[in-house]
C-alpha cells in the first residue's frame, strides 16, 4: 500500500499520525495492501480555489476527497482489489478553526477529517439522513478503534 503524504500549508503536522490512521483505516475496512492513496495537506488559498473549481462553493473548506478508481470497502474473504483510491485534500488552518469550535486539538480534527475523506473515497455520503447515519457511524467506530490501538501504542 502506498500512502503518500505531502504538506503544502505551511503547518506543521504529526504526518505520521495520519499514515497510522490512514493504515489503520484501510485495514479495518479491508481495502488492498495494494490500493494508493495521496493526502495532501494545502494552506487555505488553495482550498478555496479547489473548493470553488470542484463545488462551485466559495470560500476554504476542511476537506475534499477525490476518488480514482471508485474502490468500495472489502471483507476478510473478498478485500478491495488493487487500485487507486484516490486524493484527500485537508487544510489544517480551516480545521485549527473547527477544532476550537469543538473544543479538541488540531490532530483531533486532521483525525476526523481524514477518515471522513477516505469514507468518501470508499463510495460513502452523507446527502441522506440514512447514509448519514451510516458514514458517520462508521466513522465514529473507526475513530474510536485507531484512538484505543495508539493507546496500546504508548
Amino acid at each position: 500500500m502506498t500512502i503518500e503524504i505531502t504538506n503544502e500549508s505551511g503547518v506543521e503536522v504529526d504526518e505520521t499520525v495520519l499514515l497510522r490512521l490512514t493504515e489503520h483505516n484501510l485495514a479495518q475496512l479491508n481495502v488492498s495492501a495494494d490500493a494508493d492513496l495521496a493526502i495532501l495537506l494545502v494552506d487555505e488559498g488553495a482550498m478555496e480555489s479547489l473548493h470553488v473549481q470542484w463545488m462551485d462553493e466559495p470560500g476554504p473548506t476542511d476537506v475534499l476527497s477525490f476518488p480514482m478508481d471508485e474502490l468500495r470497502p472489502g471483507t476478510e474473504e473478498a478485500p478491495t482489489p488493487p487500485g487507486l483510491l484516490g486524493d484527500i485534500v485537508l487544510c489544517p488552518q480551516v480545521a485549527e478553526t473547527q477544532a476550537q469550535a469543538a473544543r479538541h486539538t488540531t490532530l483531533d480534527e486532521l483525525i476526523l477529517l481524514t477518515t471522513h475523506g477516505l469514507l468518501h473515497l470508499l463510495g460513502y455520503d452523507h446527502a441522506e439522513p440514512d447514509e448519514e447515519r451510516e458514514m458517520f457511524g462508521l466513522q465514529r467506530e473507526l475513530i474510536a478503534a485507531f484512538g484505543a490501538s495508539e493507546r496500546r501504542r504508548s
